[in-house]
Order: structure tokens, then C-alpha cells, then sequence
């Protein structure tokens, strides 16, 4: 059986058609967009998480005074509950807390529960608004992890809570 000059075809390919072309191309920037995406949501998080999480901590007496406590940003404030100035009213906690003879007042939203009681060593996390800390999470020292950790700190804050005489 003979070869006919058309069995065997050896010119080159036709270029693919440009539709084709543009399909590919589409098909390569969708991952690529999904990836950017992904990026950014994940850096918004990231960097909301970060700054919700840098809370200066202070004593009551460094609030307004040491670098880092200014009022105008979110604070965890360490201080003894003082005695006598514990209230309850309309879903809100209102104390005083103080720590080296300076005292700041403080509203809590709802109820610390737990071991919260007055003349004992609390850190409140929140803001200072018009000369009031509203605190939106209370810490109570009952772990001896924490205790071990800030020795100092719940000394001081012990020896100061309801020992002082009263005037």
C-alpha cells in the first residue's frame, strides 16, 4: 500500500484560537485574587488582634501619670477593692480600688462573680472616661501561678487593702 502525500501531515499546529487564550488567563488570576484576598482578611485580623491585646498595665496611682497609662488609651489597672465601696445597681458593679494611697473609681458591667469581694487585689481591664475607669473584665488573684509570678505587686496591694485606719 502506497503513502499518499496527505497521510502523513508534518506542517505545524495551528496557533491555539485567542478565546482559548484569554480562558487560561482568567483561570490564573482567580487563585492568585483568592490568595490576595485571604491576605488582607488575615492581616485585618491579625492587626485586630494585636491591638486589642496590648492593654498597658498599671497601678491605680500610675494611671494619668507613668508613660504608657494614659487615660486616653485601654488600661489593666491593679488595686485592692476598697472597703465600703462596693454598690450594685441597674446591671452595673461600681467600687473604688486603690493602691499607694490613690484611689480611682470604677464601673463594671454586670457582675465579676467569683471570688470578687472587697479588700482584696483586683485588675480591671478597660478605659478611662471622664475621670472613671468602666472596666469591661475584672481579674481576681486566686492562682498561685499569678501569685508566684507578681509577688511584689499582691504584697503591696495586700498589705494596703482595709488596713489602713479610718479617719
Amino acid at each position: 500500500m502506497a503513502l499518499e502525500d496527505d497521510a502523513l501531515n508534518l506542517s505545524p499546529r495551528e496557533a491555539v484560537p485567542a478565546a482559548q487564550s484569554v480562558r487560561s488567563q482568567k483561570r490564573r488570576w482567580k487563585p492568585a485574587l483568592l490568595l490576595v484576598v485571604i491576605l488582607v482578611f488575615g492581616g485585618v485580623v491579625v492587626t485586630k488582634f494585636l491591638s486589642s491585646a496590648i492593654d498597658y498595665y498599671c497601678n491605680v496611682d500610675e494611671v494619668g501619670v507613668r508613660s504608657g497609662c494614659e487615660g486616653t488609651r485601654r488600661l489593666r489597672v491593679q488595686g485592692a477593692v476598697d472597703e465600703g465601696s462596693l454598690k450594685k445597681a441597674s446591671g452595673m458593679t461600681i467600687f473604688s480600688m486603690s493602691f499607694n494611697k490613690k484611689t480611682l473609681d470604677v464601673q463594671y458591667d454586670g457582675d465579676p462573680g467569683g471570688v470578687f469581694q472587697e479588700c482584696i487585689p483586683v485588675v480591671a481591664h478597660g478605659r478611662m472616661v471622664n475621670g472613671v475607669f468602666l472596666s469591661d473584665r475584672i481579674e481576681v488573684k486566686h492562682s498561685n501561678a499569678y501569685s508566684t509570678k507578681n509577688k511584689d505587686r499582691i504584697d503591696k496591694a495586700e498589705a494596703a487593702a482595709c488596713s489602713l485606719p479610718k479617719l
